[in-house]
């Protein structure tokens, strides 16, 4: 039995398809939006459209970006010989709210998944290896410590090695605040091969 009518039940629908957002929140959004001013929600409707429109990928390092370059590759102060190879958008915003990296980045959108069918094709890989062309000095693999990323890093290694980069993978482990009885070994075995001299 349909509670809603038809346009608020195909709202709901279409709201709930979006990642992360279950039924119960889709329908607090879709009554939200109901319930917005009419030109709030035009305005939220056409910054949708023309976000969709007009974002596109960096021409150097495939983040997201309005322009044709992002403002990370066109700033002439970063270290554009270190390249931090990140899994999505997303890993490299987390990365930029610790302001310790001053390297740029590249952007894979995915990781090797042979479960899922996505190959090394399938990924930014091959503009990876022709950025590598340019003087570069190091890079930092952060793909996340998942199966897939642990089999890209590992790939991406393979690649670069012979070309005589610097190749490393940032250190993983244990949680700060984590018991470390409810970590599992590959956890604690990445976090005492990434130990650091105090």
């Amino acid at each position: 039995m349909d509670y809603y009518s038809s346009q608020i039940s195909k709202l709901i629908e279409e709201l709930s398809s979006l990642p992360g957002i279950g039924s119960k929140s889709a329908q607090r959004l879709a009554f939200h939006i109901l319930n917005m001013p009419i030109e709030y929600v035009e305005k939220l409707s056409s910054t949708i459209v023309e976000a969709r429109k007009k974002v596109t990928y960096c021409k150097n390092c495939f983040t997201l970006t309005d322009q044709e370059q992002c403002p990370i590759c066109r700033n002439e102060s970063r270290d554009h010989k270190t390249i931090m190879v990140v899994e999505d958008t997303r890993d490299l915003a987390a990365y930029e709210k610790t302001n310790k990296y001053d390297g740029v980045y590249h952007v894979l959108h995915g990781a090797i998944s042979p479960m899922l069918g996505i190959g090394p094709g399938d990924i930014k890989l091959k503009e990876l290896m022709q950025r590598l062309q340019e003087d570069v000095n190091e890079v930092i693999i952060a793909t996340n410590s998942s199966l897939e990323g642990e089999t890209t890093a590992m790939y991406i290694s393979k690649l670069i090695k012979p070309t005589g980069i610097k190749v490393t993978r940032i250190a993983s482990g244990v949680p700060v605040g984590g018991d470390l009885e409810y970590i599992d070994e590959m956890t604690l075995l990445r976090a005492l091969e990434g130990r650091v001299e105090l």
